[in-house]
């Protein structure tokens, strides 16, 4: 992941990174931090599922995205940051930030829209290779759906241009799944038209 990634957006150097209309909005960005279906969630549940893929090219695959999905987490809390960092205190009202800052200030904190803090249980690292790859499929849907979403909301073209490079990622991640899905079947069993296991299927 190239590090002038960090640059789309807002500017490391801007003391108004916060203006623009989009002091509501650092919450539900938080979400693609550390939310249900963020990046934080993405790379662990991929660096945790190599270990028991069975074929080096699933292996490589889940390193790459898993890796690129940490560099997303990156980008993903430097905008955030950029978005709080000098706020006052009647902005933190009128945003509906104050109840965060009460906990975390303006620092970082993985979480959902809705507060929930960050939590491993939805990583899902099964230890079966085509239950792993259909999580994986569904979860790189979901993750577009919430950057959808955001776009939705969100009226600031740079930090647009942020989200929809992230958006555009997941396309590519998921299309790479269901190749890698593909490979899996092909292995597993060339007529395994129902992605069933034929090593416990007679």
């Amino acid at each position: 992941m190239p590090t002038d990634k960090l640059s789309l957006g807002l500017p490391r150097d801007s003391p108004q990174g916060y203006r623009g209309g989009l002091l509501y909005s650092a919450c539900y960005r938080l979400t693609i931090y550390g939310g249900p279906d963020g990046e934080l969630g993405a790379s662990l549940r991929y660096l945790s599922q190599r270990f028991t893929m069975p074929y080096p090219e699933l292996k490589g695959l889940l390193t790459d995205i898993g890796t690129e999905e940490l560099g997303h987490l990156e980008m993903v809390g430097t905008l955030v940051y950029q978005l709080t960092r000098n706020l006052k205190d009647d902005e933190l009202k009128q945003g509906g930030y104050d109840a965060y800052f009460v906990d975390h200030t303006t620092g970082v904190y993985p979480s959902s829209a809705a507060g929930v803090p960050w939590t491993a249980a939805g990583i899902a690292s099964k230890g079966d290779v085509l239950t792993d790859l259909h999580e994986n499929l569904a979860a790189e849907q979901k993750a577009r759906t919430t950057y959808d979403n955001i776009l939705r909301l969100s009226d600031d073209p740079d930090v647009n241009d942020v989200i929809q490079f992230l958006r555009a990622r997941e396309i590519v991640h998921y299309q790479r799944f269901g190749e890698g899905l593909r490979l899996a079947m092909e292995r597993q069993n060339q007529k395994n038209i129902y992605a069933v296991n034929p090593s416990f299927s007679a």
